[in-house]
């Protein structure tokens, strides 16, 4: 498959009163056409604003892009005028926010929201755009979709809001699309919908996808290749299978530790990833998790590991690979 986004060694910093803080560190990646790739990690880590950095979003004050590149079919969006972002931005790279009562308009009835971006992007008429608003809400499962477009977002159920930012990422055939814990305030059975429905309209539609998310079962189910974050950097990257059978960072193997498990008796306790994410303002020239990594050494204090190839598109940021590997039985 050809590669679609490739991002390279990306920073984003954001410069605050309380000092410079790394949220996104140097990190690189890319995404094949038609492939779902999974960013995950714990809140902080610099998984939503590397997704609003490929389309620009960052808001300046205080955040900025400082290094990098982002190269989408080709062309470096890093470098793109105001004007020629925005054209990218719902055309050809579609976000799905995390929670959609705040990304809707509340005052602006459906049928005009996803009407708004085919009328800016294709310049069609009001009257085409409602149809086409139609046909979307109808193939994202969505009830009754001739009453939908005229009701306001306040009127919808959290599920049927994130089917609505679903058809408007879709409205306008993109080639990708960003969507950022989708199901975050969802129920247990609502997530499980909207992420069947995304897979299957991103896979029908031959549609790239990226998803942002701290749950690992989402990771299993739906992600081609998945890319651990911790602290503004990638220090894990594989397929899923990978990940989950062959960890080879502790931070991912800790994240695998902590969820519940079926196999295990009930009165188990939990194995939790112990201390606090690190202030990005204070980050040293080590390793960023040694501080809550039962592995760390004194070589973990002196430099960042380098992403090291373990296997076959399976790398890993760490020093102690062999240790993690005759550890793990004894851990999982």
């Amino acid at each position: 498959m050809a590669t679609l986004l490739e991002i390279e060694n990306l920073k984003t910093q954001f410069f605050t009163s309380a000092g410079t803080v790394k949220a996104v560190d140097g990190i690189s990646y890319t995404v094949d056409e038609g492939e779902t790739v999974a960013l995950v990690g714990e809140s902080g880590c610099g998984k939503s604003v590397s997704a609003l950095s490929i389309l620009r979003l960052i808001p300046w004050p205080p955040g900025k892009i400082v290094g990098g590149h982002i190269k989408f079919g080709g062309v470096d969006l890093a470098g793109l005028s105001e004007e020629e972002i925005r054209n990218v931005r719902g055309k050809e790279i579609s976000m799905v926010f995390q929670e959609p009562m705040t990304s809707l308009n509340p005052v602006l009835s459906i049928g005009e929201q996803i009407s708004e971006t085919l009328i800016t992007h294709f310049g069609i008429s009001m009257e085409e755009a409602m149809k086409k608003a139609l046909a979307l809400l109808e193939m994202v499962g969505i009830s009754d979709p001739v009453r939908r477009l005229e009701q306001y977002p306040h009127h919808l159920s959290g599920g049927m809001r994130q089917r609505v930012m679903i058809a408007m990422a879709l409205s306008c055939e993109p080639k990708l699309i960003i969507a950022d814990e989708p199901t975050t305030a969802l129920d247990v059975t609502i997530q499980a919908q909207i992420l069947e429905l995304m897979k299957e309209l991103t896979k029908r539609l031959g549609v790239s996808l990226i998803i942002i998310t701290h749950n690992l079962g989402v990771v299993a189910r739906y992600a081609d290749r998945v890319n651990v974050m911790y602290a503004g950097k990638i220090i894990e990257t594989g397929t899923a299978m990978d990940i989950y059978h062959n960890p080879k960072h502790p931070y991912t193997l800790a994240l695998l530790n902590s969820i519940p498990r079926m196999d295990l008796p009930r009165q188990a306790k939990l194995d939790p990833v112990e201390g606090q994410p690190p202030d990005l303002t204070r980050l040293d020239d080590g390793c960023s998790f040694r501080p809550r990594c039962r592995f760390a050494t004194d070589a973990c204090a002196k430099s960042f590991p380098d992403l090291e190839e373990v296997k076959e598109g399976h790398y890993t940021a760490c020093f102690e690979k062999g240790q993690l590997k005759e550890s793990m039985k004894v851990i999982v």
